[in-house]
C-alpha cells in the first residue's frame, strides 16, 4: 500500500495548542471580568450567516466584501432554490441580526460582548490570518456620546489588566451621512484633478468609495493625501457637538488620545465617531483595536432604527504583543502530579484523585506512555517536568500504610510528609495553597 501524503491546516488557518492554548484561557478569563465590570453580557452568533447580511450591513464595495469573503451556495431545497451563506468576515453585522430577529431592544439598549474566530480570504501575514480571533463590545440602542466615550474606556481598561501599554488612541469624526456625501463630492472632484498620480487601488476606488483613499498605505501618494479635502471642514453644529463631548469626556477620565483626521476605517456603516488603538510593534499592521458609531446600520439591516457604537480586537495581534512584552500568563501547571509504581494499583487510588479534584486540586495522573508505565525514578521526572508543585508518591508501603506520600518539589526543601489515604479533604488545601 502506498503511503498517503499527510493531512495539513489550511492556510492562514491555525491550531492552538498546549501550551499557547493556556495563554488564550487566560486572555479570555480578563476579557470576562473586565466586560462583567462594565456590565456587558455575553453574546454568541452563528459562524455562517447569509451573505447578503454582509452585503447590506458592511457595503457591497468594500474590500472585505469583494474580495476577501468566503461564501458558497447552500445544498438547494426543494423548490431547487439554493441560499448563499457565507463564513463571517466580521461580527457586528451578525450581533446586529441577532439583536433584531429576537427583539432584544424592545425594553431599552443592551451592551453586548463576542468572542470567537471570523474569516477572511486574504495573504497571510504577521499578525493577520485567514482564520482569526476578535473579542468585540457592542452597545445597541445608545445615542449618547457618554456611550463613546464608555466602550472606549473599556478597551483602554482592558489593556491595563492585560498589562499591555505600548498603544496609543485615535480618533476622529465621520459626521453624518448628508456630511459624507459633501464631503465625497469634494473628494471626488480633487481626486480627480491629480487622477495621474493614483494607484491602481485607488482608481478603482476612485467612484465607488473614495473616503477609503484616504486610508492607504501607498508612501508615494501620502503628500497628496494629506492635500485633500478634510471631512472634519464638512461637519455641522451637531456633529462637532457629538465629538466634543466625546473628547471631553475622555480627557476627564485622564485617557490621552489624538485627532487622527485620515482614520475613515473599513467599513461603510460607520459615523460620526470612531476610533483605533494603534501600536508601532507590529509593522505595518498595527490596529489592534478598533470601532465607532454606527447609528444606521441596525435599520440598514432591517430593524427599527437605533443607534448604536462598538469595537473589535485582533486576539492574535494582541497575544502577539503579548509575548513581545512578557505579560502574558504563564500557562497553568497542575497543583500536584500522582506517581504510582503499580497500575494495578489503581482502584486504591483513583478515589483519592477524585477526591482531590472535586476539592479544587488540578492533579495530573502519571499515564505511562510508549508502551510502558515508567519506574519510580522516571515518574518523578515527569513530575518535575510538568510543573507541578507536589507530587502525590502512591507507593506500595504507602498505600498498605493507608497514606500517600506528599513530596513537595518547587521550594527547594524537598520536603516530604506522608497524608491519609482515605481522607485526602484533610489536607486538599495544602496543594492548592501556592496557587
Amino acid at each position: 500500500m502506498s503511503k498517503q501524503a499527510a493531512i495539513t491546516a489550511v492556510k492562514g488557518m491555525n491550531d492552538i495548542l498546549p501550551p499557547q492554548s493556556a495563554r488564550w484561557q487566560w486572555l479570555e478569563a480578563v476579557v470576562r471580568q473586565v466586560m462583567a465590570a462594565y456590565a456587558y453580557r455575553n453574546v454568541r452568533t452563528p459562524i455562517v450567516e447569509q451573505t447578503h447580511l454582509f452585503v447590506r450591513g458592511l457595503g457591497a464595495v468594500t474590500d472585505v466584501v469583494e474580495k476577501e469573503m468566503y461564501s458558497f451556495d447552500d445544498r438547494a431545497d426543494k423548490r431547487g432554490t439554493a441560499e448563499q451563506l457565507s463564513l463571517r468576515p466580521e461580527n457586528t453585522a451578525g450581533v446586529v441580526r441577532a439583536t433584531i430577529e429576537h427583539n432584544l431592544l424592545y425594553d431599552g439598549g443592551k451592551r453586548l460582548y463576542y468572542m470567537g474566530p471570523m474569516f477572511r480570504r486574504e495573504r497571510p501575514q504577521r499578525g493577520r490570518y485567514r482564520q482569526f480571533h476578535q473579542v468585540g463590545a457592542e452597545a445597541l440602542g445608545f445615542g449618547e456620546p457618554a456611550l463613546d466615550a464608555e466602550i472606549i474606556l473599556l478597551a483602554a481598561q482592558l489593556w491595563s489588566e492585560l498589562g499591555l501599554s505600548d498603544w496609543r488612541l485615535e480618533l476622529n469624526c465621520l459626521g453624518e451621512p448628508d456630511e459624507r456625501r459633501a464631503h465625497r463630492a469634494a473628494l471626488i472632484a480633487y481626486f480627480e484633478q491629480h487622477e495621474h498620480a493614483l494607484d491602481a487601488d485607488a482608481r478603482r476606488r476612485l467612484h465607488s468609495n473614495p473616503l477609503r483613499i484616504l486610508d492607504t498605505k501607498n508612501p508615494d501618494m501620502q503628500a497628496l493625501v494629506e492635500g485633500a479635502p478634510r471631512l472634519m471642514d464638512y461637519l455641522g453644529e451637531a456633529s462637532r457637538a457629538h465629538f466634543d463631548a466625546v473628547q471631553q469626556l475622555l480627557a476627564a477620565a485622564g485617557l490621552a488620545y489624538s485627532i487622527n483626521p485620515r482614520l475613515v476605517r473599513g467599513l461603510d456603516y460607520y459615523n460620526l465617531t470612531v476610533f483605533e488603538f494603534v501600536t508601532d510593534r507590529l509593522g505595518a499592521q498595527g490596529t489592534i483595536c478598533g470601532g465607532g458609531r454606527y447609528d444606521y446600520l441596525i435599520a440598514q439591516i432591517g430593524g427599527k432604527p437605533a443607534p448604536a457604537v462598538g469595537w473589535a480586537l485582533g486576539v492574535e495581534r494582541v497575544l502577539e504583543l503579548l509575548g513581545d512584552a512578557g505579560g502574558a500568563a504563564d500557562p497553568a501547571a497542575p497543583d500536584a502530579y500522582a506517581v504510582i509504581p503499580d497500575p494495578s494499583r489503581l482502584d486504591a487510588v483513583l478515589p483519592c484523585l477524585q477526591a482531590l479534584r472535586a476539592a479544587g486540586v488540578h492533579v495530573q495522573m502519571h499515564g505511562g506512555g510508549s508502551g510502558s508505565w515508567g519506574s519510580m525514578k522516571s515518574q518523578l521526572k515527569r513530575a518535575d517536568a510538568s510543573g507541578a508543585r507536589f507530587a502525590l508518591i502512591f507507593g506500595e508501603r504507602e498505600l498498605q500504610q493507608g497514606q500517600v506520600a506528599v513530596k513537595a518539589l518547587r521550594d527547594g526543601s524537598g520536603e516530604q510528609t506522608l497524608q491519609p489515604l482515605a481522607q485526602p479533604g484533610q489536607w486538599a488545601g495544602r496543594l492548592k495553597s501556592a496557587r
